[in-house]
């Protein structure tokens, strides 16, 4: 019997998503990838999977799995209020996230809603037994390709895991959530910011803009004051031939407002790019809900690129920081010899 997670109801919008296909936007062919690069790297690694290994990106609410395996671990990052039900008409029983845990054939985990957030993962130990389409799992729906038929999950879809048991071993956590940063968004002018006026720019870095109701995995339209291009004859303009772009370019066609492209955006567009969000940053863009607001704070590369070394190393921190979970439920004896013990008497 192949071993397999069953889709019982599906989320909002779940995918399979790995750090994205690299290497063909030369032919047409977007990333996709994880909205979140951090979260999938942590899922996996209490999993005890490679960094780039495919994970499930739960978008907004997450999806009932059964269990169609001897045994499986999962690994859930993400501000979610998971639970388990252990056997049919049993209640479900809460489940922590930011820690991995050990399913058993017949368990069915509720992945619940993400609260505060739009993304969250989850990660099986072994990984998913899927065909790399350009060498990557991950799912681009706008093409139908990658993950799981090229489509978010839907009831009664098999995920087929690589292993049929669970690796011996003990459930690790997180020591504590992961600090994404806080304030502005930090962006590096260009590569087209010479088409806007210079009160444009500024209106741009000095305004607050709120994340609009058009927001998915290609980009998020933001609403605010708008941006002035330059005047018509000296680089003004929306329109340029269109050339490449990479993740976190944000164009600002004739009405504008800036749009901020990611994972799922188009390979090339003929908007002006005011600017480029900082990758170090990127993470925290991908996980913004509709209504919440940001300010953008410009940077120069030197900056980004030291920022970004600065979060790969706090998040190294916090792989190597992880803990023993103890079993849901059960005892935590080294925390009760810790605290409990007085004199030999547990009160």
């Amino acid at each position: 019997m192949s071993a397999a997670l069953k889709v019982l109801r599906p989320g909002l919008f779940d995918t399979i998503q790995d750090r994205g296909r690299i290497g063909f936007m030369a032919l047409g062919m977007p990333t996709a990838g994880a909205m979140d690069r951090i979260g999938l790297t942590l899922a996996n690694a209490l999993a005890g999977n490679p960094k780039d290994a495919a994970g499930l990106e739960i978008g907004v609410m997450g999806p009932d799995l059964l269990v169609e395996a001897d045994s499986v671990r999962v690994a859930l990052v993400g501000p979610l209020s998971p639970s388990l039900i252990e056997a049919p008409d049993a209640t479900p029983k809460p489940l922590e996230s930011n820690r991995s845990h050990l399913l058993k054939r017949g368990q069915v985990l509720k992945v619940g809603m993400i609260e505060g957030s739009s993304t969250a993962y989850l990660a099986v130990a072994g990984g998913f037994a899927l065909p790399p389409f350009m060498h990557s799992l991950s799912t681009y729906a706008r093409a139908g390709v990658g993950g799981l038929k090229g489509r978010k999950l839907a009831a009664d879809d098999l995920l087929p895991l690589k292993l049929e048991h669970a690796p011996a071993g003990d459930e690790r956590k997180l020591a504590g959530p992961f600090d994404y940063g806080s304030g502005p968004i930090r962006i590096v002018w260009g590569p087209q910011d010479d088409h806007f006026s210079e009160a444009g720019r500024k209106t741009f870095v000095s305004s607050e803009y709120r994340v609009s109701k058009e927001a998915d995995r290609m980009g998020i339209r933001f609403e605010g004051p708008t941006i002035e291009h330059a005047k018509p004859g000296d680089k003004g303009g929306a329109d340029i031939i269109s050339d490449g772009i990479g993740p976190g370019a944000i164009q600002v066609p004739g009405a504008g407002l800036p749009i901020v492209l990611l994972a799922d955006r188009q390979t090339v567009g003929g908007y002006t790019k005011i600017a480029t969000v900082a990758s170090v940053d990127l993470p925290r863009l991908g996980r913004l809900l509709p209504g919440q607001s940001v300010h953008f704070q410009a940077i120069d590369v030197a900056e980004a690129e030291k920022l970004r070394r600065d979060q790969e190393q706090r998040l190294s921190r916090a792989i190597a920081d992880f803990q023993t979970a103890r079993p849901a439920g059960g005892i935590d004896l080294a925390r009760l010899y810790e605290v409990n013990l007085i004199d030999g008497v547990v009160f």
